[in-house]
Order: structure tokens, then sequence, then C-alpha cells
């Protein structure tokens, strides 16, 4: 070990590294598209990296106590250790250098795919917003030490005087979040490879302190799972690894963090934290704002092991309770008899970077918000008051408890009509008709072929598209010219769609920034920010708008433009909507009720929308909920409470559609097999899902659970450039149709194409209309269409 058992007093577990004006999203763009070198790509991404350690060190981190985490991710922090271990899946090989490392065009390989080849697998981070590129282990995967990039890094910015943390995520979290390559045995389970990323993990610890790092951060969040309570029992597997880790000679000193709830048994709240300890682990973290506060025999059993405190929310925007925090720290500190590190729940990579860029923003609520860098103050304000007493914080206390109080008296937090309708809500509000009936009755309306295609919602919001928003708030254009030109650009989508022989039409929806935001925008109780942008995968970024009040729907809003869409066509075209959890999901959404009360106001105001689009004639509704299986709690235990307020809240929002409204809903980006269940209980008429980079997994899982409403698994996969093959998507149509039967199928991308460029969009979906029509002509499929004929 390189340093004394020290840490910094305060520090925070990970940065937005996106940029405050999203210049790494730039500049890795710009490296895609051929206008920006490596060197370009490098010297951008340095540039940002300094000038983050500079903004820290000015919220008060100091640059040479290891305070600064070094997490600057070209594209994933998850991405980066399969590159930092060489763990590259057989069909990469080539991308492998000899030494086992991959270069930068290998890594963006490994993210996009090229060619026929797939890229590695996206899915949800916890439960929060963020993707991650999911590894893939099989029983002869080669693991190597090569985090040349992230050694590079902390040997730069030491020459420039700043000894960085650098971070990794921990070899039990890497390989828990592992799927097995294809080709391994059935069964294979990635984390019996533990021995060898383990030795590989001690090469990397090595190499990081010949570099000059002192310390090392590994995220250990998978701890927090189900498994956590078995492997981070004392003498289980956990304990092994890091005796392993802690017995490298010459290694930087270990952090080891576990952010996102209660690492380990729930049971028992801090025997993981204790278990690192005996393991001789430097410092352990403790999310205290998800997770539980250790137990006095836990904290006790740390000895001189320092405890990190995370009471500063990683995830959420809201002002922390500074008295109330400082209260928590005092009692850590006098229970383990020792000084507390304060930080963040988790990495701050989830909220925007400051509220001080905001400019329009109610001149009530910049005061009750804490973005990334007033968190970082936060957590410095609090460990000077545990370091020299309350008087040395008095003024931010009390600042801080002023804010708290005037946003808890503030007009608008809490609406009395909002209150009484939800109060009023009767069971008969949660439920339609029998879900055959309904079937019946919109064949009869829609008349729609077996296995009908469509798209997801969205098309390509080009340049044009972006430019004429911009010069609509800039005052350049008209409101009236601004409407016209999206009248036209929904023309000219739904003349694509025909043109292209779709069955069922979207309008495209140029006139939405934001599958959230649009909605945020015409709801009362919901603020939108300007700067506030989120990394959610890779370079693509979100806005979250900010839910702080009583929600209600002022008027219709989606109803005009869907309506000049339908006018256009004879052929039925969805009505556009996000789902109730999925607007609470990817809002920063307000603390002082239970999330089960705020999707209900969310649902009535969709109930109400829904209800104005069925008057205009409207045939279809889709209510987006991609993001159902992303708020499910970590523990098993929890899931049933979450998917009852869930469930029921999507089934408000859309239980008063007539039997003749085809309801549809989409859900993308999750391992859906946990919540088959919960799927079938929204009793959507049609669900559409993604599933094309994992093969259609889940229609096995459907087809074993006996699921029997419309469903439409994602054969496009549209988070890659890659245009797919007629024969491509005609296998996974294949696949699907061996295990579900036709007359429930639906054929569609994976997700809405917002983010594609039109030239690969018109190509991918043409294929995928080819392909339908060979299916139509099977004999499978004829058989059935006839056999639903004689009935």
């Amino acid at each position: 070990m390189s340093t004394e058992n020290t840490f910094p007093a305060a520090t925070i577990l990970g940065y937005p590294r996106i940029g405050p004006g999203r210049e790494l999203k730039k500049a890795v763009e710009a490296y895609w598209a051929g206008r920006l070198d490596e060197a370009g790509l490098q010297s951008a991404a340095d540039q940002l990296q300094d000038r983050t350690v500079a903004r820290l060190v000015e919220l008060g981190l100091d640059r040479g106590d290891s305070s600064i985490p070094a997490d600057f991710a070209l594209y994933d922090q998850v991405l980066d250790a399969t590159a930092a271990l060489g763990a590259l899946p057989a069909r990469f090989a080539d991308l492998v250098n000899e030494d086992g490392s991959v270069d930068t065009a290998g890594y963006f390989t490994l993210a996009r795919g090229d060619g026929d080849r797939a890229p590695l697998e996206l899915t949800k981070w916890f439960d929060t917003n963020y993707h991650f590129l999911v590894p893939e282990i099989g029983p002869g995967t080669t693991f190597a030490s090569v985090a040349h990039r992230l050694t590079a890094t902390i040997r730069r910015q030491r020459e420039r005087g700043a000894v960085l943390r650098p971070v990794l995520v921990g070899p039990v979290t890497y390989l828990l979040l592992a799927k097995a390559e294809d080709g391994a045995p059935a069964g294979f389970d990635p984390l019996t490879r533990i021995n060898d990323a383990v030795a590989a993990y001690a090469g990397i610890l090595a190499s990081l302190a010949e570099a000059g790092a002192e310390w090392v951060q590994l995220d250990e969040p998978g701890l927090v799972g189900d498994r956590g309570g078995e492997l981070a029992a004392p003498g289980g597997l956990v304990e092994r690894v890091y005796r392993q880790l802690v017995g490298t000679p010459g290694r930087p000193a270990l952090l080891v963090t576990t952010g996102y709830g209660t690492a380990g048994d729930p049971g028992k709240p801090g025997q993981a934290l204790a278990v690192l300890a005996a393991a001789g682990v430097e410092a352990v973290h403790a999310d205290l704002v998800r997770g539980s506060r250790p137990s006095a025999e836990a904290l006790q059993a740390l000895g001189s092991t320092r405890l990190v405190a995370g009471v500063v929310d990683g995830r959420n925007v809201w002002r922390n309770d500074l008295r109330l925090s400082l209260g928590v720290l005092e009692d850590l500190q006098e229970q383990t008899g020792t000084a507390v590190t304060t930080a963040t729940s988790t990495s701050l990579q989830h909220v925007p970077h400051d509220v001080q860029a905001e400019t329009a923003l109610p001149e009530h609520l910049p005061a009750w918000l804490a973005f990334a860098d007033q968190k970082v103050r936060e957590a410095v304000v609090l460990a000077r008051g545990l370091a020299e007493g309350r008087p040395a914080v008095a003024a931010e206390l009390q600042n801080a408890e002023e804010a708290l109080n005037h946003r808890a008296r503030f007009d608008g937090v809490v609406v009395d009509s909002v209150r009484t309708r939800t109060g009023g809500l009767t069971e008969e509000a949660f439920t339609r008709g029998p879900a055959e009936r309904r079937a019946a009755v919109q064949q009869e309306r829609l008349g729609l072929p077996l296995l009908p295609t469509t798209t997801i919602g969205s098309f390509p919001q080009t340049g044009e598209v972006r430019s004429a928003r911009a010069a609509v708030r800039s005052g350049s254009i008209s409101h009236a010219e601004y409407e016209q030109f999206l009248r036209q650009e929904i023309a000219n989508v739904v003349r694509l769609q025909e043109g292209l022989g779709l069955d069922v039409l979207v309008h495209g929806e140029p006139e939405r920034n934001d599958m959230v935001q649009y909605f945020a925008e015409n709801f009362d109780g919901f603020a939108a920010t300007e700067q506030g942008w989120v990394q959610s995968y890779g370079s693509r970024c979100t806005r979250p708008s900010i839910l702080w009040g009583d929600v209600s729907r002022p008027q219709a809003f989606t109803v005009p433009w869907i309506s000049f869409a339908q006018s256009l066509t004879e052929r039925p075209l969805k009505g556009m909507l996000t789902g109730p959890v999925t607007i609470l999901a990817w809002s920063f959404v307000r603390d002082d009720q239970p999330l089960g009360e705020t999707a209900n106001q969310v649902a009535l105001a969709l109930r109400d929308e829904i209800a104005d689009l069925e008057a205009a004639g409207i045939a279809i509704v889709q209510v987006d909920e991609p993001a159902l299986r992303e708020l499910l709690p970590l523990r098993s235990a929890d899931h049933q409470a979450y998917l009852d307020w869930s469930v029921r809240a999507f089934r408000l929002a859309t239980a008063g559609a007539a039997d003749g409204t085809q309801i549809h809903t989409h859900l993308c980006y999750s391992e859906f097999g946990e919540v088959i269940s919960a799927i079938d209980g929204l009793d959507a008429d049609v669900t559409s899902i993604e599933a094309a980079r994992s093969r259609l997994e889940v229609v096995a899982d459907l087809a074993g659970f006996g699921y029997s409403r419309g469903i439409g698994p994602g054969v496009y996969d549209i988070h890659s450039p890659r245009v797919p093959s007629e024969q491509e998507i005609a296998g996974l149509i294949d696949t699907a149709l061996a295990a579900l039967p036709a007359q429930q199928l639906w054929i569609n991308p994976d997700c809405g194409l917002k983010t594609r460029g039109y030239d690969e969009t018109v190509l991918s979906l043409r294929n995928l209309v080819a392909a339908t029509r060979t299916a139509r002509e099977s004999a499978r499929v004829l058989k059935e269409e006839q056999a639903l004929a004689r009935t």
C-alpha cells in the first residue's frame, strides 16, 4: 500500500462526465462522424478533465488528497472495465491488441457494433435511467490488466499537480452484471470466473500505484441486490475477493463503495461494510439516502477502516437538509470513535451540473435545488461542520432550513382540487372490459392484417427540426411559421410511412423536444430546465424535468397534432403519450410524498388526454412505459409493493378508454422476465418490447407465462447505426413465430427513431416491411390466417 490509512474529510463518488456544455458528447460524435481524429478526441477529453478538476477544487475539494474521483469514461464505466480487463467476447477477438488491450476505435465498436456484428447489449444501471453495456463472459474469456487509459489519466493529472482517485467497477459487481457469452454452457454463471478477474484487478491496482494513485475506488453496488446477502456474509466470496486484492504488493489504498441501497443482508445493515473492513479494506462507503444506517455493532466492527457516509443524495436535485445530515454524521462519528468522511450517496452522474446555469426556472424553484456543483458544496460544508462544530457552518445551516420551509409552504405544492380527485378514486377507475371482447371490437374497427407493422412513435429529429425549434425560441420565426413547419414535417412522415407500407402510422413527434419534457411543459406542477443535461447512455443525454408540485392538465395538447396527422391518411394512426411511471422515472420527482400518490396525479392528467383523443376519433393510443422495469426495487422482497402502485397508475390512465380504442404500451432496455406478471397486469391491448440486441430472449418468457394479448418484440435495434438486413429481421420474426401465434405478434423496431438519421431509418424500415411480407406468406402464418377467417 502506497499511503497511510487516511482519507479526505469530504468527497464525491463521481461527477457528471458529459460536460456542462455537453463537450464530451460533441467530441465523441465528431469522432464517429470523422470530423475529429483520435488525437483531437483525446485532446477534447483532456481539456474537459482539466476543467472538471479545476471546478471541483473551486467547489472545495482538494486536488492533492485523492478527494477528486477520476471517472472520465468516454462512453460507459462498465465498458471501461471491460476494456481495462481485456474481457472481450469472441466475436470481437480481432479488436484485441497483443497485450490484451483494445484501442479507441475498438472501444467504440464494442459499444456500437459494425457491419453484421452486434454491439454489447444495453440495459439499465440498477434502478436508474442510465444504461450500461453488458459484459459477456464465458468459460474461455481472457482477462488481462490493461487499464492504459485510466493509468494515463492518473499519470497526466499527477504531472499537473492533482492526485486523483481512479474509479473502477468492482470485480464482484462486474461479474454480477455480466451475461453468459453466446456458446457458454447452459446455466453458466460469469461469477465463476471471479479468481481470474481478481488476478487482473490486482494487476490494474499495481499499474495505478505505479502511475501515482494513492487511493483507488472500487464500486460494488451489486451488493445491494438479492445476492448481496449471501456474497457479503462473513467468510463469503466478497471477503475472499478483497483479502486477495488487499494482498496485492505495493497497491494503493482501497475505497469500496456500495451505492443504490443497503449492501449485503438488509436485515443486518452494515454487516457487508464490516466484512470489507475485516478483509483489510481501508475505507468503505454506505449509501445513507436509499440505504439503511449501519448498526452500532457493524460500526464498532469497522475498527480503523474509514467510514465514508453517503448523506448527500446523488440521484435527485432537492436541497439537502443540512441540520439533519450533520446530526447523522455526528452520531456515526461518535459510534465509530474515529473520523467519518462526508460523501454523496452515489456518483453525481445522475444529476445536472449546476443550478446557476438555469435562467428560466420559476422564481421560487432554484433555492430548493442542488445540482452536482451544489451537492459538492453541501458535502464540503457538512465535513467542515463535522470537523469544526456547528457554529462554523451556522449560516449555511440557517439558509438551507429557510429554503426547506419555503418549499413546504409554497402555493402549488398542495392543490386541493387535485387531492380531492385522487382521494375519491374507486376500483372502477382502474378496470377495463374483458380483453377478448376488446380485441374483437378493435379488429372489426381497424381491420389489421396478421403481423401488423408499426413504429414506436418518433421519427428522426433532423437538424432542420432542431433549428426550427431554436428559431421559434429566439423569436427569429413566429409561432405560426413554426406550426406550419411542423405540419409539413408531419405530412412528410405520414407519406413516408405510407410509401414504406407500414400498417399503423405515427405522426413522428417533431413538436416534442423530449418524451417527458413535452408533457412536463403542458402539465401544472412541473418545471423544465435549459441546461440540466444528464447522460443516459454513451453520448445520449436527457434533460429531466422537475416535478415540484401537485400535477394536473390545464388543456388538451397532443390532440391537435394527432388529429391533423390522422386527417392525412386512411390508415390508423396512433396517439402518443408517455406513461405515468416513465414521467416519474425520467423526472426529478418531489420527495415529500409517496411515489404512488404522485403517479396517480400524473395518471389522471393522462386519462383526460386519452378521453380527448377518443373524442377526436383516434382509434389507437400508445402510452409508453419504457421505465416500468427501471424503478423496480433492487430487492425482490420490495418488488410487489412497487408493482402494485405502478401498474395501477398505468391502468388509471388507460381504463377510461372504450373497448374499441386499442391501447398500446412500449417497454425498453430491461430484463423483462422479472416483470412479466406486471406487464400482463398493465392490461394493454398491445405491448411492444425492446428485444433485438438480446435476440428476442423475451418471447420464450412470454410464451412460458402464457401471455395472450398483442406483443411486438423489437426486431430492429435503433440504438446502433447498423442497418439490419431483411434476412436478419426475418430470422428474428421466425424466432417470435416459433414461440407465439401470429395473431398475437406485431412487427416493430425496438424503440423510437428520434436519434437515427433518415437514410438508415428508411433502409431499415424497408427491410422490416419486406421481411414481414415474407413471413406472412409462410405456411405457418397462412394456416393461422385461414383458421382465423373460419372463426
